[in-house]
């Protein structure tokens, strides 16, 4: 399956949610998700654009390979996605196959579902508030973005990494998203 997404930094929360409700979109999840990446030792996955993940989103465990394809105007990637049943045995499992967990990330995630649009307002700690936008196709993907109140030039066709390794180059952030003096 196709993965066709962008994320919209720093954005005002309410004013998305309010926009996501007014359109009819139906909240699908709210909770934290922890997800570990994986590769071998090598670093052979990273080097072709693929990533192995293993993460929690509430009570789901899911395990997910992904390889990117392109960044013109949005993020497509190749996805393939299935839950599993024990995430610590699923951990266990990628360790012993000789895989090497390589970083985590915990975030505070708000999921909507528009149609066959997916939205999730996503917070981490000291990064401003983000939003992720995935559609089915292209098309959708900047009529939605449009219709959210932004333009594919607030759009960034980024990975969560590269959204972490930005704010990273930028100023210290606090847990609120605000500039620590």
């Amino acid at each position: 399956m196709l993965e066709i997404e962008v994320k919209i930094l720093d954005i005002d929360t309410r004013a998305v949610e309010n926009r996501l409700l007014e359109l009819g979109a139906q909240k699908v999840f709210d909770g934290k998700v922890c997800t570990v990446f994986y590769d071998f030792p090598d670093g052979r996955l990273s080097r072709e654009d693929k990533t192995l993940r293993l993460r929690t989103k509430g009570s789901v465990a899911e395990f997910t390979f992904k390889r990117k394809l392109s960044t013109e105007g949005a993020k497509i990637a190749y996805e393939q996605e299935v839950c599993v049943s024990n995430y610590e045995t699923m951990r266990t499992i990628l360790r012993r196959l000789g895989f090497q967990e390589l970083s985590g990330v915990e975030k505070t995630r708000t999921s909507y579902v528009l149609g066959a649009v997916h939205v999730d307002i996503d917070t981490l700690p000291g990064i401003p508030t983000f939003l992720e936008v995935e559609a089915p196709d292209q098309s959708t993907l900047e009529s939605i973005v449009v219709l959210l109140g932004f333009t594919m030039r607030d759009a960034k066709p980024w990975t969560g990494k590269e959204v972490r390794d930005h704010y990273n180059r930028q100023k210290p952030y606090g847990p609120s998203g605000t500039v620590r003096e």
